[in-house]
């Protein structure tokens, strides 16, 4: 979440402040390498509300292993910047959460992590029973090297339904029709899009989608893959345009930089109808279900994002996270566990479980269980969307090295709080190194 959402902070933290920050499920560990204790493995993830699915593994593996897994978070807006201060040194975890792509090839440039081909060999399951495109991006250089987890972020936009209601506008399926409601809603004295510009990765959302309806996927992947040019091509400046157009009609308030996603301001936004609409990866639900179950019950609505009239885009594309993966590190003293406990992220105990709050996981058997999910139409509309999806764009922070993330995020805010113009953003991206 995606992480997102998802996603992917820079603040650099020394270890006595590390220690503070990291919210230990369990002590006692001596932290020499990977793993602490010699009679455990530490299960590092990104922390939020899907924490509680993931205790319930932990607690689930350690019934039945001697070594016994430890479940430890580092809060959400903080989780990439210090897994990279920790991950070579002896704070090290065995397995630790990530986005596949480009937020792991560092690490496999570096030998950190331990490629997971003789796990597959051992239980085949580890890769049959996920679906094949989710698998895939965690491969690098043509090996394997996570196991899906949690579950498919697509990013949707999220409404409610009761402001939308009293202010005459119904859910937009084009860009047209986003800024007509944009208008509608400023008359009522509603902020039409709640925005977490504090993190600056949801700013970044409307960038991803933007790009994709107006270039199409060909656009970011040729600039991944080191074509720069693109950046500068009139698909390009189009896109730039359309959003400063949104920004300039007053679509996302004057304080969406003073507003965070991680601290839950802007979910708060929505659900207590200061705002219509939030752009946000589908782990939202399961934000909004923990703080605002009613709200979730009675008025949550979600849709993809808007058409673009002649944009080279499918309408069916979507962006966002792919799923979320587990990597193990080479230093790990417990590879057989580590392989057990992997197991679990293809059981039926974790399926319901994760759809119980809202998450989608892309397993083989997810389909069966749909019906109990925490809401079984939420879960259905979702799975439809990725199964039938031409293209699904990996978040740009997430596509790119964890180098890059700084200065996507820095371009993303500078243009959309009007401190930089479109020349300003080409260039940041142009320096941008490839994946």
């Amino acid at each position: 979440m995606k992480r997102h959402a998802r996603l992917l902070r820079t603040a650099v933290v020394g270890g006595a402040s590390l220690a503070m920050a990291l919210s230990l499920a369990a002590c006692g560990g001596s932290g020499d390498s990977a793993g602490g204790g010699s009679d455990e493995i530490h299960v590092l993830v990104y922390g939020d509300a899907t924490n509680k699915v993931e205790k319930q593994l932990v607690d689930t593996f350690n019934k039945t292993s001697k070594v016994k897994a430890v479940l430890d978070t580092i809060p959400g807006a903080d989780y990439q910047s210090k897994l990279q201060t920790i991950i070579s040194g002896k704070q090290a975890p065995d397995v630790f959460f990530n986005w596949g792509g480009g937020s792991i090839k560092p690490y496999v440039d570096a030998g950190l992590l331990m490629p997971l081909d003789d796990f597959i060999a051992k239980d085949p399951g580890l890769k049959s029973r996920f679906l094949p495109s989710v698998f895939n991006t965690a491969v690098v250089d043509g090996k394997p090297y996570g196991i899906p987890m949690r579950g498919t972020q697509p990013v949707l936009l999220f409404s409610n339904k009761k402001v939308l209601a009293d202010a005459g506008v119904t859910a937009p399926r084009s860009w047209d029709e986003l800024l007509t409601a944009v208008k509608a809603l400023k008359a009522k004295g509603v902020t039409p899009i709640a925005l977490g510009g504090g993190d600056k990765w949801p700013t970044q959302m409307w960038f991803q989608y933007i790009y994709d309806r107006v270039a199409g996927p060909e656009h970011f992947q040729k600039a991944v893959d080191g074509d720069k040019s693109v950046w500068a091509s009139a698909d390009s400046k189009k896109a730039l345009g359309m959003l400063k157009e949104l920004i300039d009609a007053g679509a996302f308030g004057t304080n969406y930089d003073s507003v965070k996603f991680t601290d839950g301001g802007s979910p708060a936004l929505l659900a207590t109808g200061k705002a219509a609409f939030e752009l946000m990866g589908s782990w939202e639900y399961s934000t909004l279900q923990d703080a605002y179950p009613d709200f979730v019950k009675d008025d949550l609505g979600y849709g993809t994002f808007p058409t673009v009239q002649g944009g080279k885009g499918a309408p069916d594309n979507l962006a966002g996270n792919t799923n979320n993966y587990y990597s193990v590190l080479k230093t790990t003293r417990h590879p057989e566990a580590v392989a057990e406990f992997l197991k679990l992220m293809y059981s039926d105990q974790f399926v319901k479980g994760q759809l119980g709050i809202g998450n989608l996981p892309t397993t083989t058997n997810t389909q069966q269980f749909l019906d109990g999910s925490a809401s079984p139409a939420y879960s259905t509309y979702q799975y439809d969307l990725v199964k039938k999806a031409p293209h699904f764009q990996l978040s740009w922070d997430q596509a790119y090295p964890p180098a890059a993330t700084t200065t996507i995020h820095q371009a993303v805010q500078q243009f959309f709080n009007g401190q930089t113009g479109p020349d300003a953003f080409i260039a940041a991206m142009q320096n941008l190194p490839a994946a």
